[in-house]
């Protein structure tokens, strides 16, 4: 009740709960906290923070000093759905990091030290949509089924890494991608590239800042816009052979030859060890005959 007596507003009620229970979360230190968020930005945290709030919905740890994620203490918070990493010092040792915040919604590690992504690193995150592993110039590797379990992923950025390579099937087979970023990425536009260059051109997924999507390797195609170069390398790895096709060839057509000379050398000792054998068996018939008479 009022001072007045009389029953207070439900609105300042629920303003009134909100203040308390903010009053009650405890909060670790270097950081600020409000109603299910835990914002730790720019605080040169060396370690992962300690006595975060378990109901804790959204964790930002941008701009510090963190270089391990632990995944025990990571598993406390359970209805994680927004966690923010980036600008830190992550490495490659995140696989199976992730496996007890399966709600886990938007995943920032962009900016940090990642050397590869392999199938454990994400596939408990069932539920992510927005994926940012951009800015880590060590990423030179993710696995062809790196992103199989992250179905509902919609916003996929592997900017400016370390990347020469991506098959195909890393993000053709996820139904729901529709905005993938891969500009300044070192991609080497070879054969072997033509069928991701291909679904490039084909999708319906969005590519930002696609004026710097290029290729890097080889030298002939350096700085070339993706579709520009998608048009020469169906006619050279289409229409022509190289050195070693000619060579491999030239390989075959001996071989053939080989074999076929072979075959006419054998057909021709049967054929005449034959002809040796039914010319004796006459001989011998004459022989036999000559005796009788």
């Amino acid at each position: 009740m009022s001072p007045l007596g009389r029953p207070w507003p439900l609105s300042l009620m629920f303003l009134l709960g909100m203040g308390m229970a903010s009053e009650e979360i405890n909060c670790p230190s270097r950081c600020s906290c409000q109603y299910l968020e835990v914002n730790c930005t720019g605080q040169q945290l060396q370690e992962f923070p300690v006595d975060i709030p378990l109901d804790t919905r959204q964790l930002i740890l941008a701009a510090n000093n963190v270089s391990y994620l632990p995944a025990v203490e990571l598993s406390f918070l359970a209805d994680l759905v927004y966690l923010d990493c980036r600008k830190n010092l992550l490495g490659d040792d995140l696989d199976f990091t992730f496996i007890g915040v399966a709600k886990l919604v938007y995943l920032d590690l962009s900016f940090n030290n990642l050397t590869q992504v392999t199938f454990s690193t994400f596939s408990h995150l069932l539920s992510l949509v927005v994926l940012k592993i951009s800015d880590n110039p060590n990423l030179l590797a993710i696995e062809k089924d790196a992103f199989s379990n992250n179905t509902w992923l919609r916003h996929l950025d592997v900017s400016r890494t370390g990347l020469t390579f991506l098959d195909t099937s890393t993000v053709r087979d996820l139904p729901n991608l529709r905005l993938l970023g891969l500009s300044d990425n070192l991609w080497h536009c070879n054969c072997s590239f033509l069928d991701f260059i291909t679904w490039m051109t084909e999708s319906n997924v969005h590519f930002p800042d696609a004026d710097n999507i290029t290729c890097y390797t080889p030298a002939g195609l350096r700085a070339l816009r993706i579709p520009a170069a998608e048009a020469q390398l169906h006619f050279s790895c289409l229409t022509q052979l190289y050195r070693q096709d000619y060579v491999f060839l030239c390989l075959v057509g001996f071989c053939i030859f080989l074999a076929g000379t072979m075959a006419a050398w054998l057909a021709g000792v049967c054929a005449v060890i034959y002809e040796a054998h039914v010319s004796k068996g006459e001989e011998e018939e004459k022989e036999e005959e000559e005796e009788d008479s």
